[in-house]
């Protein structure tokens, strides 16, 4: 067995970025190479397969890799529904739900099929390179895990620990995660590498020194911050959205619901010329909108809730009145329809029930059937339930009356056509002048994980990543 472990001293300290960056260096040098994440806990995720489901990072990565997208890259999913729920997708299916009480003693059965999954990747590819989940020095879950040293454990992984500088601390993190860890998880650990740094390299030079001593192990290398590099998101979308210089930018308002899922699915808005994507959660953000986004949620009871007591039901209603357009997705869909019901109670209430918005003639009932769906033309489904259409002209899986769109399916802005054409249509609306790009948004990913591969080469010692990978 080949591979290699990348942990991080917190979440969001650059796990994916690393892991995915390692994929396309090490793809470069002609071996395969498989992506993993034992379990991931995103409501951003994508159907694989023969109508499967896994992290959103984790299909990235493999497009990285150059590799097939399975469910063995992601063989536990969490889905968060609420604070102290999530349920839980096993080799791309639904498989019930999983309590906060459970994380340490519940999921033996979870790590029993990581594990398998590992092993089956370690067996078809000559690297699998995994990515670890929060922090491995995260001791109050240390027995029950099988995500970072519980992982590095079964198959024996050299760890590398990643850690933000932008964060401030970095050192003493490193430090931390380290003397954290017992004697045999401490063996593991191979090095470490920085992340988002800004500035002279010269001046943390002393620190680079200091840590190796302190540790006895290396830093693999300093990845640079770069304004070009962004990834699709993992639990949100990028926290500023995508800003345009154009003084006369069209401007997409999305709202940021609680408890919001595949965000990447506005991703592709922010390669078009003279547009603003912003995300939104008063009344205010939405004045002077464009174009009005409702996107995908785990919860659609709740988030519709919130948008009512935050005042938001009432802007998008009087954003619709002004010919505005509104596109729903998914569940931002569904909140525009007329009534929405959960009977057995998919989303945590039996029998909850709430009205729409009412700007589409839908109706939505729950049920615990989950659709997983990929569609040839572009845009996939993941829901639970059925939404019937009364009137309307037919609109990408969901229906259109006037300016206000609904689609049950996301991805559908990745279609370089589609987006254009809406984006057309916003400007028209509006009474103004847009003019598109040529731009690919699938040549814009590929460039972008091309950029992170040259990171990575110039900033990282991939030579010794691949001779700690492959032992």
């Amino acid at each position: 067995m080949s591979g290699l472990l990348v942990a991080g001293t917190t979440s969001d300290a650059g796990k994916s970025v690393v892991t995915t960056a390692l994929c396309r260096a090490f793809a470069r040098r002609g071996i395969t190479v498989a992506p993993f994440k034992a379990q991931n806990m995103s409501n951003n995720s994508m159907v694989v397969g023969d109508g499967e489901e896994i992290g959103r990072a984790q299909w990235i990565q493999s497009l990285a890799a150059g590799a097939e997208p399975e469910v063995a890259m992601n063989p536990v999913l969490l889905k968060p529904g609420g604070d102290r729920r999530s349920h839980v997708v096993v080799m791309g299916r639904p498989a019930g739900e999983i309590s906060s009480t459970e994380f340490v003693g519940g999921r033996t059965h979870l790590a029993e099929t990581a594990f398998a999954a590992y092993d089956d990747l370690a067996s078809r590819y000559d690297v699998v390179v995994c990515e670890g989940a929060g922090s491995p020095a995260e001791i109050n879950l240390r027995a029950g895990d099988f995500v970072n040293m519980g992982l590095a454990q079964h198959a024996r992984l050299p760890v590398v620990v990643v850690g933000d500088i932008d964060r401030g601390g970095v050192f003493a993190a490193f430090y931390g995660t380290l003397a954290l860890l017992d004697d045999a998880d401490q063996r593991l650990v191979s090095g470490f590498v920085v992340n988002k740094f800004r500035g002279d390299r010269a001046l943390l030079e002393p620190g680079l020194e200091r840590i190796a001593e302190l540790t006895s192990r290396p830093v693999h290398g300093v990845l640079p911050w770069h304004p070009d590099l962004w990834l699709d998101s993992e639990d949100t979308l990028a926290v500023s959205g995508r800003r345009s210089d154009a003084s006369d930018a069209l401007r997409v308002a999305v709202v940021r619901l609680p408890r919001i899922s595949n965000a990447t699915d506005v991703d592709a808005l922010g390669i078009e010329p003279g547009v603003d994507v912003t995300l939104v959660s008063d009344p205010r953000g939405l004045a002077d909108a464009d174009l009005l986004v409702l996107p995908g949620t785990r919860a659609t009871l709740a988030d519709l809730a919130w948008l009512r007591s935050r005042g938001l039901d009432r802007a998008v209603l009087d954003h619709a009145a002004a010919g505005r357009p509104v596109l729903g997705i998914c569940g931002g869909y569904q909140m525009l329809g007329r009534t929405i019901s959960d009977p057995g109670g998919v989303e945590g209430v039996a029998g909850a029930e709430a009205d729409g918005l009412g700007l589409l003639d839908v109706v939505t009932r729950f049920s615990a059937e989950k659709v997983l769906r990929l569609h040839d033309d572009a845009g996939y489904e993941i829901h639970h339930g059925v939404t019937s259409v009364g009137s309307g002209e037919a609109f990408r899986g969901g229906v259109r009356q006037g300016h206000v769109l609904g689609t049950m399916r996301h991805g559908v802005l990745e279609s370089d056509a589609f987006r254009r054409d809406l984006l057309a249509e916003v400007a028209a609306a509006v009474g103004r002048t847009w003019a598109p790009s040529d731009r690919s948004f699938a040549a814009a990913r590929e460039e972008r994980l091309d950029l992170l591969g040259d990171l990575a080469e110039e900033h990282l010692d991939v030579d010794a990543l691949f001779a700690l990978a492959r032992r």
